[in-house]
């Protein structure tokens, strides 16, 4: 069963130097994710991956195609679409006088939920800093506590926008176990990544974005045998990364 749908999904911006011509950063892109499913979008810097999301969170118009998002339509259902997702934002910016528990509680507010803190902190592990600002906390610790403002109202579906970038690999590893454990309890989740390795351990599905079209979509195992099944360098099979750079043509950047 499908929790989100979409098809033809477009979106256009003025072509920089020249506001009479525009440019599709995303281009009629058409995919499923299911319940319960961790859906990976990868892509080169400009690909459109953060377009796309922010499309289907109600974050930016879209101008062509649809997106429905357990069955609401995004375009005319917005609000409501809202309600039943959490987005984790690449940056966040905080009330900087409130500690971790009275942020909680305050986003918890703009659900018109009563929120259990303490067990989000418990969470994402962060109890030991319910006291604590943000301005406090290491940039793994941020970001496990944006996850846990996303989950103020008991989403069904989890974005997470590129989660692990500059994290050190003990607080990319902790995230992703976190990832793991809510996906376990039944959450859809869906990602963004330059990490390949994050994406092969994540992700049930892995779409590749390039120019604003999608370019390839499969498992890891399915990529890796249709794109890069004899890599020169490594002995048996390829990785999503070889996959990548197969489809893409561009090198990794950070």
């Amino acid at each position: 069963m499908n929790i989100i749908e979409v098809r033809n999904l477009l979106k256009s911006y003025p072509q920089p130097g020249n506001k009479n011509e525009s440019f599709n950063a995303v281009d009629g892109i058409t995919f499923n994710i299911k319940v319960g499913e961790v859906y990976g979008i990868l892509g080169p810097n400009g690909a459109g991956k953060t377009t796309t999301l922010e499309m289907l969170e109600g974050l930016n118009d879209i101008d062509g195609g649809s997106a429905l998002i357990d069955g609401l339509d995004v375009s005319s259902n917005a609000f409501k679409v809202k309600e039943i997702i959490g987005v984790q934002l690449q940056a966040n910016e905080y009330f900087d006088r409130l500690d971790l528990t009275e942020l909680l509680i305050l986003f918890g507010k703009l659900y018109s939920q009563e929120i259990d803190s303490e067990n989000l902190l418990k969470k994402v592990d962060l109890f030991d800093k319910s006291k604590a600002k943000p301005e406090e906390l290491s940039g793994g610790q941020k970001q496990r506590f944006s996850i846990a403002c996303a989950l103020v109202n008991n989403p069904k579906i989890l974005f997470l926008d590129e989660p692990t970038t500059g994290l050190d690999p003990q607080a990319k590893r902790n995230l992703w176990n976190l990832v793991k454990e809510l996906n376990a309890a039944g959450m859809t989740i869906v990602l963004t990544t330059h990490n390949m390795e994050e994406a092969e351990n994540l992700c049930h599905r892995i779409a590749i974005m390039d120019q604003g079209k999608l370019v390839a979509e499969d498992t890891p195992l399915g990529l890796i045998q249709k794109y890069a099944s004899e890599p020169l360098q490594v002995p048996l099979h390829g990785n999503i990364e070889d996959v990548f750079l197969a489809l893409t043509g561009h090198k990794l950047r950070d």
